[in-house]
């Protein structure tokens, strides 16, 4: 783990012990806007009649609200004490050591400054308050600090931040509904992230006005994009992926696809396709292909390569039990003579040395630029791969993919990109999401697979044929339609040939 040392924070001895907002709530003024609420069992505020029931709503600290300017201080002392304590035996802590270690330096830093307080005549803290303290500045040291509550609630599945007041949270049942300041200003907001990202045990990365957006993956799984100075505020996306052993059974018990696509989905990846999930930004994505790689024999030997890890199936090892995964990572300092920063890791590197290691099938994550390449790589080095792409519709992230593999560089054209890419794409399958209104003014939000595409190489002019296998059907889940001679080979796999044929004729697509 990495601490910085420079951080330019006052020192915490120097600070009053209890910020303004601590002392007007002793004086008994309540929380600008809002009274306060009763704390229900779960730590978080009860909710008054009349007010939506999904909305969650900050922790407070008892009797009085945490000081994060003092959370702030404390965590830069804090951390320059762990790294100086630490030394050369950094790498012979594990994790939980190292916490351990920074929770005593924490009690031993605030019970030195209670006893000045009292030295001085100054009111010190209660032990309720000392505590709340304590695990604040640890959060802060070794979790999210103030975001850490909002990480924690199971019913938020992704948060948005537009400036450190301007936060919006994604819950579990599909309803959006705004969450609590996560800092008290924008600058203490960056300087944050710029702290969260030096500390990361797996990829340190730097964030910076030189290079000022961050991607992360953070301990619990969950992912970061994070960018600052060249937007007028702040902008944070964290995307918590709460289904993570998924199976596309799961997803049809959520209605996101029909029984018939799970059998047929399945016997492809089972026969070896390779597929691309499409869809926008929040549809599903991830999760689809989690579930099509539940599919795999748990024994079968995977490679996964990804900018950040998402898929996380070296993170199931009850459901693959061989995962070989990379992760890329952005390079720090000047460029030497090859042009590379110092401690640059790139995909194209983790694909070269992924062939040493024999995996049954390769992954490529996310496609979003020349990473297209290397999934086409991926694709012909093992059958069976599973990608992800953002597209508006299935015909579309074909298009899109082409462009994106010319960006690889001038050798791969138009021409060697689109043939390359039908020769090594099976299907692709594209996700759809609705976003209802309630009448309390959320949101909720309903995915599902709207088409699966067949891709096969095609005709000289466009390069690539391709064949509707499943259409959506009144905006919904979609249906059966075509199917390609050269897929009913999938009936061996378990698909239900049968049922296809019936619910084509049943929808009027074959007489």
């Amino acid at each position: 783990m990495t601490l910085p040392l420079d951080e330019r924070r006052p020192d915490p001895r120097s600070l009053p012990l209890f910020a303004s907002r601590a002392r007007r709530a002793d004086a008994g003024e309540e929380h600008v806007g809002r009274p306060a609420r009763p704390r229900s069992a779960s730590g978080l505020h009860a909710v008054p009649a009349g007010e939506p029931s999904g909305t969650p709503t900050p922790r407070r600290a008892t009797g009085s609200e945490v000081d994060w300017e003092l959370v702030a201080a404390f965590r830069s002392q804090a951390s320059e004490l762990l790294t100086k304590q630490l030394g050369g035996d950094r790498l012979h802590l594990d994790k939980a050591a190292q916490e351990a270690l920074g929770r005593s330096i924490i009690v031993e830093l605030l019970e030195a400054a209670a006893a000045d307080a009292v030295t001085a005549g100054r009111p010190s803290w209660t032990p309720v308050q000392q505590d709340e303290l304590a695990q604040a500045i640890f959060n802060a040291l070794f979790r999210m600090g103030r975001l850490q509550p909002l990480i924690e609630d199971d019913r938020i599945e992704n948060i948005s931040i537009v400036g450190f007041d301007g936060v919006w949270l994604d819950l579990a049942d599909g309803s959006r509904v705004p969450g609590p300041p996560v800092a008290d200003s924008d600058q203490e907001l960056t300087d944050f992230l710029t702290f969260l990202a030096s500390r990361s045990e797996i990829s340190a990365r730097p964030f910076s006005e030189a290079q000022p957006k961050l991607h992360l993956q953070l301990d619990d799984g969950s992912r970061l994009a994070a960018t600052a100075w060249v937007s007028p505020r702040p902008l944070v996306l964290i995307r918590r992926h709460r289904l993570t052993e998924v199976s596309l059974q799961d997803l049809v018990d959520r209605q996101a696809l029909s029984p018939l696509t799970a059998s047929f989905l399945t016997a492809a990846v089972r026969a070896r396709l390779s597929v691309v999930v499409a869809g926008a930004q929040g549809f599903g994505k991830t999760t689809m292909a989690r579930a099509l790689c539940g599919a795999f024999d748990p024994k079968e030997s995977i490679a996964t390569l990804e900018s950040e890890f998402e898929l996380g199936l070296h993170e199931m090892p009850d459901r693959h039990k061989i995962v070989y995964a990379w992760q890329s990572r952005p390079g720090s300092g000047e460029r030497g003579p090859d042009g590379r920063q110092s401690g640059e890791f790139t995909l194209n590197e983790a694909l070269h040395d992924s062939f040493r290691f024999t995996a049954g099938r390769t992954i490529v994550g996310e496609v979003r630029g020349p990473e297209a390449w290397l999934m086409v790589k991926a694709m012909e080095s093992g059958s069976g791969s599973i990608s992800t792409t953002h597209s508006v519709n299935a015909r579309g992230a074909m298009r899109k993919l082409v462009t994106c593999a010319m960006e690889f560089g001038p050798q791969v054209t138009h021409e060697l990109a689109t043939r390359k890419l039908a020769e090594t794409i099976n299907l692709i399958v594209q996700l759809d999401m609705e976003v209802e209104e309630l009448p309390d003014g959320t949101e909720r939000r309903h995915r599902w697979v709207s088409e699966i595409v067949a891709i096969s190489p095609g005709e000289k002019d466009l390069g690539y044929a391709t064949t509707t296998v499943f259409d959506a059907h009144e905006g919904r889940v979609a249906v059966a339609h075509t199917l390609p001679d050269e897929l009913r080979r999938l009936e061996r796999h378990g698909f239900d040939l049968a049922g296809f044929l019936t619910e084509a004729r049943s929808s009027g697509v074959i007489a």
